[in-house]
């Protein structure tokens, strides 16, 4: 079993920046990778990062060159900093892990936080 917390969602101006945070704990040595998703009113839950223990990291389009996830795996800690903030990342955002269910089994279940609201006005 994998929690995870999530903080620092926040209201902020566009073109502002916000650091979201997310600890998880439990089977932690079992996590294949960590990311952000977001969901919008009436919108489907969308990627927004991922890094894999491994190091590597993939980005929505929308969010390229503005958006950068991070980890510190001393606190077992995922980050997202956001800059360059957009009326249109408005949304609830949700911290998610990939959890192997034995090693190398590569069989996978999703873990997820319970979401920060990031509000970015016009």
């Amino acid at each position: 079993q994998v929690q995870l917390v999530e903080s620092g969602g926040g209201l902020v101006q566009a073109g502002g920046s916000l650091r979201l945070s997310c600890a998880a704990s439990g089977s932690i040595s079992r996590i294949h990778a960590m990311g952000w998703y977001r969901q919008a009113p009436g919108k489907q839950r969308e990627l927004v990062a991922v890094t894999s223990t491994g190091g590597s990291t993939n980005y929505a389009d929308s969010v390229k060159g503005r958006f950068t996830i991070s980890r510190d795996n001393a606190e077992n800690t995922v980050y997202l900093q956001m800059n360059s903030l957009k009326p249109e990342d408005t949304a609830v955002y949700y911290c998610n892990a990939k959890v192997e269910t034995a090693y190398l089994s590569r069989i996978f279940v999703d873990y997820w936080g319970q979401g920060t609201q990031v509000t970015v006005s016009s």
